[in-house]
C-alpha cells in the first residue's frame, strides 16, 4: 500500500523554523508584496491562503489587487514602485497572469534581489550555471527537495522523470536534481510520444500537467515515488494529475492532492521572503 506523503505536516515545521527566525529579529518584520491581476478564483483563493498564513509566521504582506484589464505599463509602474521602497523585501506577481500580459517582461521588472519566486533571468542564470543554489531555488523547487528529504530518498543513482507545462520550471527541476546527484533527469510534456516508455523508467516521477487522474497504474513502476504537482478544480472537487484510487497498490509514495506540495510550497516561498530580507539587510 503507497506511503502518503503529509505536505501539511512538512509545511508545519518550516513554517514554525520560519516563524523562530523572525521572533529573533527583535520586532523586524519580513514584508511581502504581493500583486494580483485579475479575478482567476484558484489565484484568489491562493492569495488569500499566502496573507493569512505569512501573518502566523511573523510576514507582513501588502496585497496590490488589480482588474484584470489594468494597463500593463500601470503594473511595470507598480512594480518599479516596490523595487524603490527600502520597506519591502519581496515581491510575489500571482502566476499565471490573464490573456494578453508579458508574463516574462513583468517578471524581468522585478529587482532579482526582491525576486521571491526566483524566474527573474538573473537568478535563473546563477541557477543554470552553478549548483550554488542557496538562495536562487524557486519555492516549488524548494518544496520538491524537501518531500524526497522527509522520506529519506537518496537522488544517487535515481532516474526521475517529470512531466511539465512550464519549460522554465522543467529546466529549472532538471537542474536543481542534477545538482542534487540524481543519475537522469527526463523533461517531457503530457503529449510526449514516448510519455509511458518514459514513466516507466522513472524511480521518481513528478507531474505538473493540470490533467485530472491523468496519471494511471500502467503509466508506473513498482514502488514509485509521486509528486503530484497537479491542481484541477472540477465541481467544486480537486484533483491531482494522479488517479489515486488505480495507483495506490503499486507507487510507493505519493503527495495528496490537496495537501501534499501545495502548503509545502507556501512554506517555502516564506522562507525565501525571510532569506532575501537577511540579504537585504546584511543579516
Amino acid at each position: 500500500m503507497v506511503k502518503i506523503i503529509n505536505g501539511q505536516v512538512l509545511a508545519g515545521k518550516i513554517k514554525d523554523e520560519v516563524a523562530r527566525e523572525i521572533f529573533k529579529l527583535g520586532g523586524h518584520r519580513p514584508n511581502l508584496a504581493i500583486i494580483l491581476i485579475g479575478e482567476r478564483e484558484d489565484s484568489m483563493l491562493y492569495v488569500d491562503l499566502k496573507e493569512k498564513e505569512a501573518k502566523k509566521v511573523g510576514i507582513d504582506t501588502h496585497f496590490y489587487k488589480c482588474l484584470a484589464n489594468i494597463d500593463e505599463q500601470e503594473v511595470m509602474d507598480m512594480i518599479d514602485y516596490l523595487n524603490k521602497d527600502d520597506s519591502i523585501d519581496a515581491i510575489l506577481v500571482q502566476l499565471p497572469l490573464p490573456q494578453g500580459f508579458d508574463t516574462d517582461g513583468i517578471i524581468r521588472a522585478i529587482n532579482p534581489t526582491k525576486d521571491v519566486d526566483r524566474f527573474h533571468p538573473d537568478n535563473l542564470e546563477i541557477l543554470f550555471k552553478t549548483c550554488q543554489h542557496q538562495h536562487v531555488i524557486p519555492p516549488l523547487l524548494k518544496a520538491v527537495l524537501e518531500i524526497l528529504i522527509s522520506i529519506n530518498c537518496q537522488l544517487k543513482d535515481k532516474c526521475v522523470c517529470a512531466i511539465y507545462n512550464s519549460e522554465i520550471f522543467g529546466r529549472s527541476l532538471a537542474k536543481v536534481l542534477e545538482c542534487q546527484g540524481a543519475k537522469k533527469v527526463d523533461i517531457i510534456r503530457a503529449d510526449d510520444n514516448n510519455l509511458t516508455e518514459k514513466t516507466k523508467r522513472a524511480d521518481i516521477l513528478i507531474t505538473t500537467v493540470g490533467k485530472p487522474k491523468f496519471i494511471k497504474k500502467d503509466m508506473i513502476k513498482k514502488d514509485v515515488i509521486i509528486i503530484d504537482i497537479g491542481i484541477i478544480k472540477e465541481s467544486k472537487k480537486v484533483y491531482g494529475d494522479v488517479d489515486f484510487a488505480d495507483v495506490k497498490e503499486k507507487a510507493g509514495y505519493i503527495t495528496p492532492v490537496p495537501g501534499g506540495v501545495g502548503p509545502l510550497t507556501i512554506a517555502m516561498l516564506f522562507k525565501n521572503t525571510l532569506e532575501l530580507y537577511k540579504q537585504r539587510h546584511n543579516l
